[in-house]
């Protein structure tokens, strides 16, 4: 990871005074102040993918030990162990999306005196660092567990005769520590960077078109509650996960997936109710509007349950 990041951090500097430059050119009264305020929203973005990066890694080798140690107590110590480690990771990802777009738009609302429909519009940069790091740290990952389990096929399996991922073979231990790399910590970096950038899109698309003018900011600030319930119903649903001795793990992930799904669909409820109806001042009468809104979000709950 060190030797990942020391190639896409250089690349980065270059991107940034890319970025400072164009916005330079383009920049009116104060260019300096102009140009570096996307610059740091870039550096911000890829910093915080670089985090989700380390913490997928770091928590992913120590969940493997005491996932093993744990299994030795029986099948439901282990599996909520696996469990409850995926899950801080993913919670760490989600909350450093929530807290720095929630933190970018606070600050350029209430500090720079930005028009809040005008907010996401400044802070695509943070998406675009976190997709510039995810890129290198899933594309890093994957290109050297190939290379590895290439060489580990036509050394172990062609020429010294000894089975697939044998230990005593030293590739397949460098293609375990690839797909640590670009399962675990690319992975962390990858769902960062898509939920960065689909939440500052939905909050473009409600800043830019006729859904502010109709819900004013509650509509832009809409998506960042929703990650936030998301957030609160998947603790719940974690501490469901159970299995029985000698049941399917698969049952026990399904009833905490389930449990997450019907306690999101309460909270959405809710959220559409209070954040998604016209206000009055909008002049437009529409008594179902949020309920409908509300089928919106059940489709895609619904979705990605026959997903799973």
């Amino acid at each position: 990871l060190s030797r990942q990041n020391r190639t896409s951090g250089m690349l980065a500097v270059f991107v940034a005074i890319g970025i400072y430059l164009v916005y330079h050119g383009q920049a009116g009264a104060n260019p300096s102040r102009t140009a570096l305020c996307p610059t740091l929203r870039f550096v911000m973005g890829a910093g915080c993918s670089v985090i989700a990066d380390y913490s997928g890694m770091w928590i992913s080798i120590r969940a493997n030990i005491r996932t093993a140690a744990a299994a030795e107590k029986g099948l439901n110590a282990g599996l909520q162990m696996a469990v409850r480690a995926g899950a801080v990771s993913g919670f760490i990802v989600m909350a450093m999306n929530l807290l720095g777009i929630g933190g970018l738009y606070a600050f350029l609302t209430g500090v720079v005196h930005i028009l809040p429909q005008e907010v996401p519009l400044q802070i695509v940069g943070y998406g675009f660092g976190a997709s510039f790091v995810a890129l290198f740290a899933q594309l890093g990952g994957g290109i050297y567990t190939k290379a590895a389990d290439v060489g580990a096929d036509l050394v172990g399996k062609v020429e010294a005769g000894i089975p697939e991922d044998d230990p005593r073979n030293p590739a397949v231990i460098a293609d375990l520590v690839g797909d640590n790399v670009g399962d675990c910590a690319g992975r962390g970096a990858d769902i960062f960077e898509s939920t960065a950038a689909e939440t500052i899109g939905v909050m473009i698309l409600a800043g830019g078109s006729a859904l502010f003018p109709v819900f004013g900011i509650q509509g832009i600030l809409f998506p960042l509650v929703v990650i936030a319930l998301g957030l609160l119903c998947s603790v719940v649903g974690v501490f469901t996960v159970s299995v029985k001795e000698g049941g399917d793990p698969m049952s026990g992930l399904n009833r905490g997936f389930y449990v997450t799904g019907v306690l999101a669909m309460i909270a959405f409820w809710f959220a559409t109710q209070k954040l998604l109806t016209p206000l009055a001042s909008s002049g437009i009468v529409a008594p179902h509007a949020s309920t409908y809104y509300f089928y919106c979000c059940l489709l895609g709950l619904g979705t990605s349950l026959a997903f799973v």
